[in-house]
């Protein structure tokens, strides 16, 4: 396998009229892994790992709805109801995962997911839509409690709805002090009067989507119960603290989630982490901030800037 380092030297050496082959490396690597595996392949990834990249845009590397105009242009003139999905995302909508699932849920009838280095939040949610997840000993899924993105005075943020909700409860405990009303006026002059009801209720419909997801689709329509407990244990903030805990494999495989191990096929281990790789060295080289790109080299960019190309 081409490590990292050895898929850049890769790039360079094959610079021409200085332009760096980020896309032709890319997408031969995508050809590379369908044609091991004879499966579709769609990779879905943002920098949102790459330190700076998307500082001030949380939207551009997130979940959103307009996920859905990329998977159409890269689902069209796919034959097949089989689909390897590579993701590598922070989450973002719950709405927008909704209808992601929803989409290739009419498209592909067996999808695997694949997550090379994280999906976490609502990527984990659609890594719950699978039949299976694909795991590396480095790979990670997230807590499913959402996050709402704020305008705040220190700017946009994504913030936990549990956290919103826990923040609330202090403020209502510490506020009967008239002293420390007054520290806790303008913190809460930031949400606006329906967020409460909204992190109470985006709460319920990420534990009840995972629960149908992971029963009608990863446990073929049985096991209700155990289904319903793990949708319970990634939603329940009190399990990991912080919107932000890793989840890795062996205590993904311990809940309960279908995983197969990454390593226990070597050649389908490299054909995958050469895709990742090829992405990442692309977003951190040019002003791509999400790319949505499938085997046979269709693509949706989304770049720094709010473009597409």
């Amino acid at each position: 396998m081409p490590t990292w380092g050895e898929i850049l030297v890769e790039m360079h050496q094959n610079i021409r009229d200085d332009i760096v082959p980020y896309d032709q490396t890319r997408r031969r690597y995508l050809d590379q892994l369908f044609s091991l595996t004879g499966r579709n392949v769609i990779a879905y990834s943002s920098a949102w790992t790459l330190a700076g990249k998307h500082l001030g845009d949380p939207e551009g590397i997130s979940v959103t709805d307009e996920d859905i105009q990329g998977l159409m242009e890269v689902v069209h003139g796919l034959d097949g109801d089989k689909l390897d999905l590579i993701i590598h995302s922070p989450g973002g909508s719950i709405e927008a995962a909704e209808s992601f699932v929803s989409y290739l849920r009419i498209k592909f009838n067996d999808i695997r997911v694949i997550i090379p280095q994280a999906a976490m939040s609502a990527a984990t949610m659609i890594s719950c839509a699978a039949n299976t997840i694909i795991m590396g000993e480095q790979s990670s899924i997230g807590p499913i409690d959402p996050q709402f993105i704020l305008d705040t005075k220190l700017g946009r943020r994504m913030v936990p709805a549990q956290a919103i909700i826990d923040q609330f409860d202090l403020a209502k405990k510490e506020s009967v002090d008239p002293e420390k009303l007054s520290v806790w006026m303008p913190i809460l002059g930031q949400y606006g009067p329906a967020l409460l009801v909204e992190c109470d209720n985006t709460l319920k419909l990420s534990q009840e989507l995972v629960e149908s997801w992971i029963f009608q689709y990863m446990f073929d329509g049985k096991d209700a119960e155990k289904a319903k407990s793990i949708a319970r244990y990634l939603a329940d903030h009190k399990n990991f603290k912080t919107h932000s805990r890793h989840i890795d494999r062996a205590q993904a495989q311990s809940i309960g989630l279908k995983i197969q191990n990454m390593e226990d096929d070597p050649r389908l281990q490299d054909a995958i982490l050469s895709v990742f790789h090829a992405t990442t060295h692309t977003m951190d080289g040019t002003p791509a901030v999400k790319i949505i790109e499938n085997h046979d080299g269709k693509a949706f960019i989304k770049n720094a800037g709010n473009t597409n190309a």
